[in-house]
């Protein structure tokens, strides 16, 4: 049985419908990506399933509870990590830790016995005692990460996890969600970094105007979505070179301000064409979940 299971969730805020039947499997031991656009309706997907807001229609069941009804019940078995750190400022690392686990009514001798390997797992063991305003952000984003692993939870949500964290911090991060995933737990992430969800999802549902509009392994929405290779190219004999050349090398085509992308699935004969044009610049890669992502869902700003 999924441990989330949604069925034709649905739910509207002003006559707009947000959340337009909506169909969610998590199986256990997955990491299952929801990815959209901002406003695509992640966010009251995620309080939905939390039994934060009431559906306007639809089923929830998390951990074999009903949701809304049994939703307390079933938030006792689960971890969240917030898009923004809600840290206690008054407290130390250790401190946070200790009262976040007084809200599952986990005996104090229980938490402080998780708290060294939580600390551990977070990388946070030399900062114990260190107030939440002297750790820097990354530090911050761990502790949140391991506050949500007290109650040593079978789902957990992740709800952009890694947003404001430089390269490393970000890469670290992956490895400690990699290692809660090869413990059994099952993660259900929203992200806007594709090579996030690529890196760690097993499948990902892609999100837009409140329905899931493609869903699959990061894999196999390249294969279906996408042409294999891309070739960036700008400079400033772009838009020459696409008005007279770009049809006979592209299978499609894509003008984003000053660049070009040619989408296809064999770039041999128009790298070297590219390559003795001095007044072109190029980038040939493979396709990528951002790709089939900006395909699916555009490439206007979203407010």
């Amino acid at each position: 049985m999924p441990l989330l299971n949604i069925r034709n969730l649905r739910k509207s805020y002003g006559g707009l419908e947000v959340v337009a039947g909506l169909d969610i499997a998590v199986a256990r031991g997955e990491c299952f990506g929801l990815l959209g656009p901002n406003g695509a309706g992640k966010t009251t997907t995620l309080r939905l399933a939390l039994g934060l807001t009431a559906p306007d229609g639809g089923e929830i069941a998390m951990l074999g509870l009903p949701v809304p009804a049994e939703a307390r019940e079933a938030r006792m078995r689960i971890g969240v990590v917030p898009q923004m750190d809600n840290l206690d400022p008054d407290f130390s690392a250790r401190e946070n830790l200790l009262i976040y686990g007084r809200y599952f009514g986990l005996k104090d001798a229980e938490i402080a016995a998780r708290i060294p390997a939580l600390l551990e797992f977070a990388g946070l063991s030399h900062r114990a005692d260190a107030r939440i305003e002297a750790l820097s952000g990354g530090m911050k984003r761990r502790l949140t990460l391991a506050r949500a692993l007290i109650n040593d939870p079978d789902l957990i949500f992740l709800d952009e996890p890694t947003t404001g964290l430089d390269p490393q911090a970000r890469h670290m991060m992956w490895q400690w969600l990699r290692r809660l995933l090869t413990q059994g737990k099952t993660i259900v992430l929203t992200t806007h970094f594709m090579e996030e969800a690529e890196r760690l999802c097993d499948r990902v549902a892609i999100m837009d105007h409140g329905k899931i509009i493609a869903t699959g392994s990061p894999h196999e929405l390249i294969r279906n979505h996408i042409e294999p290779q891309v070739v960036e190219v700008y400079g400033e004999g772009m838009a020459g070179w696409m008005a007279a050349h770009s049809r006979a090398f592209c299978e499609r085509v894509e003008k984003v301000g000053e660049t070009v992308f040619c989408y296809t699935h064999d770039s041999k004969d128009l790298l070297p064409h590219l390559h003795d044009r001095s007044d072109l610049r190029y980038l040939n890669r493979p396709a990528s979940l951002e790709d089939v992502f900006l395909k699916l869902t555009g490439r206007d700003l979203r407010d």
